[in-house]
């Protein structure tokens, strides 16, 4: 396994995290979101028949792989080959013909226009605006659609949620992905400039079913435990007593979770 340790100082207190540690587990436990998740994305006339997808840090390939059947042409990116292996892995499995690149967001390289879409879900606050976004204008077709998305789950209104996010935050103190909350939606981009316009801001909740495998999977490939430089000894501290408050909670549970969807417009100079 290769690993890629990247660091923030904006993100849990500057303590690295790699995703590529957690990506057998990621490909396993992270491909969760609902129908309704993907039906929102199309409804905005994005990822369909005939149209170029650049999905940026695609992960496992989970929003190429969902999105597959509306019949969009898809690329997906990510920094971490463990994570692209996965991705390929899952999609040859399905017969499914998605092409991935090993880069990171700020390296791609593709010729100006190539693609109607460009994705990025659960990513884009790694990225440096400053490099990403003129190379997103410059790579996308005049009136091409940029769609930033995000999903959290909502610890405020769900026990089991926030008392694994304790849990987390005790075996991992430097953690900051923890203590999410609806987003606010925006009337505008401030960050956006002069090369993107905000076409349409869309959030809604929705509820994930998780059996008590499952859910302790998704905990466990979040960037506070599995992705982070924690120990063996650390993580399996961790695993032992978030397991033991599990098999106190029923077999299967809901946990809440609310999506935001930013559709932005290239702005053609």
């Amino acid at each position: 396994m290769i690993t890629l340790m990247i660091t923030n100082t904006t993100i849990d207190h500057g303590q690295a995290f790699d995703w590529g540690k957690t990506s057998r587990d990621y490909a396993k436990y992270r491909d969760i979101y609902p129908d309704i998740f993907y039906q929102k994305i199309v409804e905005q006339g994005l990822c369909l028949q005939g149209q170029n997808v650049l999905d940026l840090g695609t992960g496992t390939g989970v929003l190429p792989r969902n999105l597959y059947k509306y019949g969009a042409h898809f690329i997906g990116a990510d920094i971490s080959g463990n994570q692209i292996e996965e991705a390929r892995r899952l999609s040859a499995a399905a017969n499914m013909d998605i092409e991935y690149i090993t880069a990171s967001a700020e390296e791609l390289d593709f010729p100006d226009e190539s693609f109607d879409v460009v994705t990025a879900c659960q990513c884009f606050l790694y990225f440096d605006k400053a490099i990403v976004l003129p190379k997103i204008h410059r790579i996308l077709k005049k009136g091409g659609h940029f769609c930033i998305l995000y999903v959290v789950w909502l610890p405020e209104e769900d026990v089991i949620a926030s008392h694994s996010e304790e849990l987390v935050l005790k075996h991992n103190p430097a953690w900051t992905g923890g203590g999410m909350k609806r987003h606010t939606l925006p009337h505008t981009i401030q960050w956006s400039e002069d090369l993107f316009e905000l076409e349409k801001a869309t959030t809604f909740d929705f509820n994930v079913p998780f059996t008590r495998e499952s859910w302790h999977g998704r905990i466990k490939t979040c960037r506070g435990i599995g992705a982070s430089p924690l120990s063996q000894e650390a993580i399996a501290a961790f695993e032992e007593e978030h397991i033991l408050y599990l098999n106190k909670q029923p077999e299967i549970f809901d946990i809440k979770h609310s999506a935001t969807i930013l559709n932005l417009r290239r702005i053609d100079h």
